[in-house]
């Protein structure tokens, strides 16, 4: 990003909910639909929504379109929902991840090698696991098992 002089400066941090921090049209869309899903009016609405719906069924004798549409549409949600939640935590889990590896490289004793971590083999992971496992141990001076007690 370059100011009116030219000079290039680092890039700021949007606000949470600024549309331009996502870099799709269908981000930006299942972005919406997650946080509108979180509020508690939205249960709310849910709910009113279910109860109208037992109240038609129950005004027309609960006919077989009544119970098919309820589950199509309880289908159509739930597959919806499972696209806007994977999507979010997705963007979530690269976000803290590069947290994570910023905090890495400003400790001057970290484990450099665990900034990659999450591209290593599963080999590579157990091994560092292995190598964690034994500075903790080292630290509380027992082993990882069980209390006997």
């Amino acid at each position: 990003m370059t100011s009116p002089t030219g000079a290039h400066r680092p890039t700021e941090l949007r606000p949470i909910g600024e549309e331009s921090r996502h870099a799709t049209r269908g981000s930006r869309w299942t972005h919406r639909l997650g946080d509108a899903t979180t509020h508690s009016n939205t249960s709310i609405g849910v709910l009113v929504a279910l109860l109208v719906w037992i109240a038609l069924g129950a005004a027309f004798d609960f006919p077989e379109w009544w119970s098919t549409t309820l589950f199509v549409a309880t289908s159509a949600a739930t597959l919806l929902m499972v696209f806007i939640v994977q999507h979010t935590q997705t963007r979530m889990e690269v976000a803290t991840q590069r947290k994570l590896d910023e905090l890495l490289r400003a400790l001057p004793d970290a484990d450099n090698h665990l900034i990659a971590a999450e591209a290593a083999s599963d080999d590579e992971l157990a091994d560092i696991g292995e190598l964690h496992l034994e500075a903790r141990r080292s630290v509380i001076g027992a082993d990882d098992g069980p209390d006997p007690t």
